[in-house]
Parts: C-alpha cells; structure tokens; sequence
C-alpha cells in the first residue's frame, strides 16, 4: 500500500507546511494552516486502472449548435453562446450584478428550453430572498409569469447538488457562490481554498459527465483574485468578469479566459431598477450627455474587445495651488498620461508646468490602449488654451516620445463607426504624421 503523509496547507493563499504553524509565512493569516493527507508520490505510477485508447480520427462529433442565453451581449462575449457541457466561471466585486444577472439568464433559457429544468442554486439566500429578485427582474417583461422549469435550491452541501445532476435532466444550472459550496469529506470551513476547489472539481465532474452547462459564481477578493489563490480559474472553461464603476449604471463583461472562442469581445450591460439591461449600442450611450462646444472635450473611437465604441475624454487644466502640479487620471492609464503631458511640453511648446491637469472617460469606461493618446493630448490642449474642439472631429493615434503620430489598429472599422454617429472630421496619422501639426489643425478649425 502507498504510504501516507500529511501536509499543512494554509486555506487562504495556499502555501504549503511539512508542519503546522500558527501564522502562515506567505500571507500572514493566523491559523489558516489545516492538515490535509497526500499520499506518497511512489504510488503515482502503481496504479492497476487499464485505459482504453481511443483514435481522435474515430471519436465522435458532437453536435455543435450552442444555447442562447437570451442576451445578444452575453452571447457575444461568449463566442456565440453556451457550449453544453461548459464550465463557467462569473467573478466580480460584491454588489456588481452577478446573482441579477445570472438570474435573468435562467429566465431567459427556461422560458427557450421549456422541455427540460433550469436549476439555480444559492447557497447565500433564502428561496424567498430569490422571489423578491425574480419578481423585480421580470417585472419589465410583458410575460410577468415565472417560467414553471425554473427552480431553485438553496444548498451549499456540494455533494448533494452534484447528485441533483444524475438525478434530473437540466438544460442549465447556475450555482451562487462558489465560495459557500461546502463538503463533509474536507474539515476547513466554507470559502477556504480546499473547500473551493474540491466544490469545483466536484460540479465540474457532474456537468462534464452530463453534458449540463455550468454557472459558477466567484467574488473577487481583496487581491483581486477570484475565490482565492486563482485555484478555480485553471478548473473552469470560460472565465468572465463583470466591472463596472460603484456609482455608474455601467456595467462591462468580459472575458480572460474562453476555451470555445476568442477573449476579445466586450459585453455592455447597464444595470437598472428592473435589473440588468444589455445595451445593443454603447457609443449612445456614451454620447447621450456630452456638453458640446466645451472646450476640454473630444471623442475618441476605441476598441473593447473587437467592437469600436466612441468615448468622450474630458479634460480640465488649472492653475496649481501649491509647489508640486497635481495629474489625476480616472480612465485612463496614468502613466501613459504623464508620458504625453511631458510630450506635450517638449514637442509642442505648451507650457503645463504650474497647470493641474485631471483626465476623466466620460461614463465609467476604462481605456489603455494607446490609440487615445492623440485623443488625451488634443483634450488638455484645448482645455489649456480654452478652445472648444469642433463637435464634428475625432481623433485616434498613438504619440510617440518624438511626438510622432502613430497609426493604430483597425482604423478603418473606428472611423466607420464614428461616420454612423454623424462625424465628418476625422484627425489621424495620415491627417497629421506629428502632434503639432495635430495641435495647429485643433486651433485652427475650433
């Protein structure tokens, strides 16, 4: 027989003891370290268990189609649907709109697959708790009625959940959250690394054998990492996540990780009374409140994911009130600002020494690339000079350290969006191969 050794593995970050210690050196938690057997490494090649090769040539094609979930900008972000059998992971900040999103999808695949059961599990509320959600999020709906295949089970006994596969036929089943999923085979308590990932690979193991698709909930904790040390994030298929700012109505998902499409696409969803709404066209969305003929004000065409989406950089340029000049970039990458600030200065001659200078995306969207860096610099010269920019202008380009203008990817799917929107002036590398000339055209054509 193999011999057995125990292990103390600190539950919170991981780290792993010959013995037990009552802080863990890693992560500094008191008393996280819990013992856990492993059995000897010698007995990893001694097993008995015959397996069966199997030709990829001769396996069998599954049938490929993909379920819906109701939602154009969930569908999107997913590769074209749910794959059935696939494991997905859906982390964000408390309060951010997962359960009410997740809720809503149910919904929507119950009210499509009427044949077979949608099960929602919560290990956080009361099923009553749920009602009060469901009755609020359908409210909107001409159809008031909740669809009779969708239930729900509040549970965090994963073994018995996982039974729940076997012994009903589901077309979707949704578990919230991962974190409260707990076993009687494992000693540590709810949320903790062991319990986490036993729960995971437990659910996974049932969705996979059943071909169910799976909805796993993860918070995001303190490190930004999702339920722990990233322990579910190499289990699962798809891993989405749901951002947004606390006081905006503006919620973004994406996805980091997809085994069945690409992670370049961007989901826009704005959550209101009623729940959460997709938004089909977000640059309207951005653009709704712009002020015009303000000066500090530019829209720029930027990519989330593959979908151009216009945004509104503001910028604000005062005086400094004290010895050291203050930059504030909300939106935007910091450090590419001060980059083209110092740009600014030595290329063009704009004397922003004594100036405070604050940058904001307009919305709560967040840019990093650099194809809004003749967008930033263009929006601090005309709030520094106090010059409105024309309302029918864009501008997309990378700056350079020689102030150069560099051309950007998909330039020609940026300015077709801004040509729907009604913009006739378009400012690029080809329009002005440096940011002076880029700067004099701004003045010239306020």
């Amino acid at each position: 027989m193999a011999k057995a050794s125990s292990v103390y593995i600190c539950q919170q970050c991981g780290y792993q003891s010959p013995s037990w210690m009552g802080k863990c050196p890693e992560c500094g938690t008191w008393g996280s370290l819990i013992e856990t057997i492993e059995e000897s490494q010698k007995s990893k090649f001694k097993s008995q268990k015959l397996i069966e090769l199997e030709k990829l040539a001769e396996v069998k094609a599954v049938d490929s189609q993909r379920m819906t979930t109701g939602f154009e900008e969930f569908d999107r972000v997913l590769g074209g649907g749910i794959v059935g059998g696939s494991v997905i992971l859906l982390a964000g900040d408390p309060g951010i709109g997962k359960s009410t999103l997740l809720l809503k999808l149910a919904e929507n695949v119950a009210s499509l697959k009427k044949d077979k059961k949608v099960l929602y599990v919560s290990g956080e509320e009361s099923a009553f708790q749920i009602k009060l959600r469901a009755n609020r999020v359908f409210a909107s709906q001409e159809k008031k009625q909740i669809p009779e295949n969708l239930y729900v089970v509040c549970q965090t006994d994963v073994d018995a959940i996982a039974n729940l596969f076997w012994e009903n036929d589901f077309s979707l089943v949704v578990v919230d959250s991962i974190q409260t999923m707990t076993s009687e085979e494992l000693s540590g308590s709810s949320g903790s690394i062991g319990q986490v990932k036993y729960a995971t690979q437990v659910l996974h193991k049932a969705a996979k054998e059943k071909n169910i698709p799976l909805f796993l909930v993860g918070h995001v904790t303190k490190e930004g990492a999702v339920a722990g040390p990233r322990v579910v994030e190499h289990l699962v298929d798809v891993v989405l996540y749901l951002e947004g700012e606390e006081f905006s109505k503006l919620r973004l998902l994406r996805a980091i990780k997809n085994r069945f499409g690409t992670i370049m696409e961007v989901g826009v969803f704005e959550m209101a009374e009623s729940g959460m709404i997709e938004v089909l066209n977000p640059s309207e969305l951005f653009l709704s409140q712009r002020r015009k003929n303000t000066p500090g004000s530019i829209v720029v065409p930027t990519l989330q994911g593959r979908r151009p989406i216009l945004a509104e950089i503001q910028a604000l340029v005062t005086p400094t009130s004290f010895g050291m000049p203050r930059r504030v970039a909300t939106g935007v990458d910091y450090n590419r600002l001060l980059m083209i600030i110092a740009v600014l200065s030595k290329r063009v001659n704009l004397p922003l020494g004594n100036s405070d200078i604050y940058i904001n995306i307009a919305g709560g969207l967040k840019i990093f690339e650099p194809a809004c860096d003749l967008g930033i610099a263009l929006a601090i010269t005309s709030a520094a000079k106090f010059l409105p920019i024309s309302d029918r202008l864009t501008a997309v380009g990378e700056v350079g350290l020689l102030g150069e203008v560099r051309e950007v990817a998909e330039s020609k799917r940026r300015l077709t969006e801004a040509k729907k929107l009604g913009f006739k002036t378009f400012l690029t590398s080809h329009e002005a191969p440096t940011l002076e000339q880029a700067v004099k055209f701004v003045l010239n054509n306020h």
